[in-house]
């Protein structure tokens, strides 16, 4: 047993997509002398002297970037302090008033910090003068976190809070306590308070002033000692459940205080699940009156549950038993009222606070308040001041959506028109009653799907959610779980599946699972882990990587999709990154990683039949991009693959014909032995075509593809190929109107403008009606199906053509993507009348001998059907 007692904290990376490593270091010049500091200055995420800060007094402040979540350790540039004051007029933590550096994505060389060793910054500063606070208005605490140049890296306290200095008023008389540690949250106070009985606690207290000092526990004098300005002292601790530690100055006849409290824990009980509880997140039993609360975490030694059932204290009512397995931590609380909203978390091993993995609601400190009551009504306040990081949320006796479209039939794979989209670039709003009213217009376009980016809980409120973190709680900026399933209920109404994106590649630091198995020593997922590789084994990936050979990586995977498919009445996943299932170890080899992989297409036939055993028409998608011989085994299981063909299309419309070809669109030249790819010109991903029309199309005389209305009709020819190939389709979110601002813009994964006002533009309107009489050929007739393709290459020239043969008619689709007029000459399946379907303009042809011998113009196309189609 330990003599010493202190609070550890857990030091969590955020790594974030995309960044780039810094350029090496130049030599620094020879550094300043560090001032003393207090005792904290090794320890703590940030240490200072005087030991009582004033208002009116220089503060030297240490920042040490190793600690805390370490987001700047190593970091080989300039940091800077985002920082502004507390003050009596403040409504809250979050109310910070004189912000310095206040525009968080640029440096202001007044916060800039001055390195003094590795790892270690440090700023000199008077807090009234620093922030310019008038003479009236009292300072309580500097509020601050450290960041980079452009704001892309941070360091913050362990959780990813804000760090809180506290300022005392010039001649008062104060006393806190430098052991056990106290962390410099909002409220400071150790979080995690935890010991065995009859353990030795060493306390230190620290005054103001010198005077006596008197040390107390639950009441009883402990040690003291006269004319002195710190005292040590060893409580023995010999009463089970919540103890307090006070301390006790008295000084020219003023008194001043500091208290916390802590735990005395028994032995744990090792005990079987009650009967009925579920093996992970809340159960609800004896009509909603009891929660048993359970936790998965191998090989810790013990587990509280906190909250608002134990006032968030250490109380020994939340001491965790333990499964006979070792495996699982449990406890039944009773004397819950049914229907109340109780906030909670999981202690861990006496040092680490983590939400509840499986848990539908959380509440975060950071970005709740950014969230409108008009997107999440009725949200639960979070605690502030009772505890730090992200809070579950657990309410037994839930009001229940009553589904008015359970029976609902999807459309057939392969009329499959998918259209992909990103809530906060697509409303306003950001939220699904939104949506729900916006579905005329999917409707109206013709599409029978939409696929949802990401959608649970991921780090923030303004991305792209490939950042997860929660995986059973939807993401709160886009509206409550049951706006969702109003959305759903009203797609499958008007006949159109709903797909979500579902990440689970990898996860990030704000994720439960990564904290609980850390090692704070390589900043990195600790060896074991039951879910994540220590090392990412593939290129590419973002975050902490999944380890899908692990059985409980597998347990968990399952889990998480089984929940989606049964809660929500989904259609269909569209799985990111699906090649990142595997643990070859490949991480800088990209052809190696995309090679055949025997034992990723394993992993994954046992994904796909675990999801057909609960629904055999899912939806399977997978972002594989991989080699043709290990697609084609996925796609005869029936899973759909993605085929991205961004660059053949936009070359191709910009009038460049290398690179250009078309032939990919057609599933034979995969081997595929039926239509399982999911084809498209544009995702997420990938630059819009317009905007590369605009800034690199090909020019000849004064023909400029890079002209709007040029460029618009060129999609316009480019939609009549995408369309008529076999098989499933997607459209990227106002693919449809010509969207044409660059994927970098503000940044890749940054907002973007919304422009709804594109339908108002005559040309930009004729390229939606194109896109909707060709979506309407695939999803509402049946010309485009089982149907047999004859092309001409479709490879690196001006004109192309694809005839489509099915039992319902004929269709021929012909163009000139060159920038000059190009002869055609090909044979018709048959003579007689075509009909123009949509095109150029050229209406009915007759074909006396079935030859289609003509001259076709820079960007002038058609679609010609063997007999009038009105969809």
């Amino acid at each position: 047993m330990k003599k010493y007692f202190g609070l550890l904290l857990l030091t969590i990376i955020t790594v974030i997509a995309a960044c780039k490593k810094s350029d090496d270091e130049p030599t620094p010049p020879k550094p300043p002398v560090v001032e003393e500091v207090n005792s904290l200055d090794e320890k703590a995420v940030i240490a200072y002297s005087p030991a009582f800060p004033t208002d009116d007094k220089e503060i030297t402040l240490v920042f040490n970037a190793d600690k805390g979540n370490a987001g700047l350790k190593s970091f080989a540039s300039d940091v800077y302090i985002w920082t502004g004051v507390i003050t009596d007029k403040s409504t809250g933590p979050s109310d910070w008033k004189y912000v310095k550096s206040s525009d968080f994505s640029k440096p202001d060389a007044n916060a800039k910090l001055t390195r003094v060793a590795t790892d270690k910054y440090q700023l000199k500063f008077t807090p009234r003068s620093f922030f310019n606070v008038p003479a009236g208005e009292k300072i309580l605490k500097v509020a601050m976190l450290f960041k980079n140049g452009d704001g892309s890296k941070s360091g913050r306290n362990a959780d990813g809070s804000d760090i809180y200095l506290p300022i005392s008023a010039s001649g008062t008389l104060n006393i806190r306590f430098t052991s056990p540690e106290f962390n410099p949250f909002y409220e400071p106070s150790p979080v995690a308070s935890i010991a065995n009985m009859g353990e030795s606690v060493k306390v230190t207290s620290v005054a103001s002033a010198k005077g006596k000092i008197t040390i107390y526990l639950n009441g009883t004098e402990v040690k003291s000692a006269e004319n002195i300005a710190s005292l040590t002292a060893d409580v023995s601790l010999t009463k089970s459940g919540e103890n307090e530690i006070k301390a006790v100055i008295s000084s020219s006849g003023k008194t001043a205080e500091k208290k916390f409290n802590i735990t005395v824990k028994g032995a744990v009980e090792v005990a079987a699940l009650p009967a009925g509880a579920k093996p992970d997140g809340v159960t609800y039993l004896n009509n909603g009156t009891s929660a048993v609360f359970t936790l998965f975490a191998p090989n810790k030694q013990n587990v509280f549950v906190i909250g608002d059932l134990t006032d968030w204290k250490l109380d020994v009512k939340g001491f965790m038993k333990k499964t006979p397995d070792g495996k699982r931590w449990w406890i039944q609380i009773d004397g819950i009222t049914p229907g109340e909203k109780y906030g909670y978390q999981f202690v861990v091993d006496g040092n680490l606070k983590v939400a509840d993995p499986y848990c539908e609601l959380i509440l975060d400190p950071n970005n709740d308040q950014y969230i409108p009551a008009s997107v999440f009504p009725g949200l639960k306040a979070y605690p502030t001041g009772k505890t730090t990081g992200i809070v579950s949320v657990a309410q037994s006796n839930e009001p229940t959506y009553s589904w008015k479209y359970a029976n609902f039939t999807r459309p057939v794979k392969s009329k499959l028109v998918i259209y992909e989209l990103h809530l906060r670039d697509f409303l306003q709003t950001h939220s699904y009653s939104t949506l729900r009213d916006t579905l005329s217009y999917l409707s109206t376009l013709g599409v029978n799907a939409i696929e949802l980016m990401p959608v649970n809980e991921f780090e923030g409120n303004n991305s792209w959610g490939y950042n997860p973190s929660f995986y059973f709680s939807p993401d709160k900026y886009y509206g409550t779980k049951n706006m969702l399933k109003e959305v759903i209920d009203e797609c499958h109404k008007r006949g159109i599946a709903v797909i979500i994106d579902m990440v689970l590649n990898h996860s990030f630091g704000q994720s439960p699972m990564v904290q609980l198995y850390w090692n704070g020593t390589t900043g990195k997922p600790a060896s074991n882990s039951p879910w994540f590789n220590a090392d990412a084994t593939h290129p590419y990936n973002v975050g902490y990587d999944f380890n899908h050979e692990s059985p409980d990586t597998k347990y968990f995977s399952k889990n998480v999709m089984k929940f989606w498919m049964e809660e929500y009445h989904l259609d269909g996943f569209r799985f990111d990154l699906s090649k990142g299932f595997t643990q070859k170890n490949n991480p800088n080899d990209v052809g190696a990683w995309s090679a055949y992989d025997a034992t990723r297409i394993a992993i994954w036939k046992d994904y796909n039949n675990y999801m057909k055993s609960i629904d055999p028409n899912f939806y399977v998608i997978l972002e594989h991009l991989g080699a043709d011989q290990e697609e084609k085994e996925l796609a005869a299981e029936g899973m759909l693959l993605w085929n991205n063909l961004n660059n053949n299309f936009a070359q191709a419309t910009m009038g460049w014909m290398t690179d250009s070809q078309f032939s990919r669109t057609l599933y034979t030249n995969h081997g595929f032995a039926s239509p399982n790819l999911v084809t498209y010109m544009e995702s997420h991903d990938e630059e819009r075509q317009l905007f590369k029309n605009k800034s690199y199309g090909n020019v000849s005389g004064s023909y400029n593809t890079k002209d709007l209305a040029t460029a618009l009709n060129r999609q316009q020819m480019a939609t009549a190929f995408l369309f008529t190939v076999p098989g499933p389709n997607m459209i990227w979110q106002f693919g449809e109107l010509g969207y044409d601002i660059s994927i970098d813009q503000n940044g890749r994964t940054g907002e973007k403008p919304i422009h709804w006002e594109y339908a108002q533009d005559a040309n930009r309107k004729k390229l939606h009606d194109v896109y909707s009489r060709m979506v309407k050929l695939k999803t509402k007739t049946n010309w485009l199906d089982n149907a047999s393709v004859t092309t001409n290459s479709l490879g690196n020239t001006g004109i192309r053509y694809m005839v489509i043969e099915s039992a319902a008619g004929k269709t021929v689709v012909v163009g000139n993507f060159d920038v000059t007029a190009q002869a055609i000459n090909i044979n018709f399946p048959t003579s007689g009348a075509w009909y123009e379907y949509a095109g150029s303009g050229s209406g009915t042809i007759n074909l006396p001998a079935g030859t289609y011998n003509t001259t076709l113009e820079a960007g002038e196309y058609h679609v010609y059907t063997s007999s009038v189609v009105n969809p």
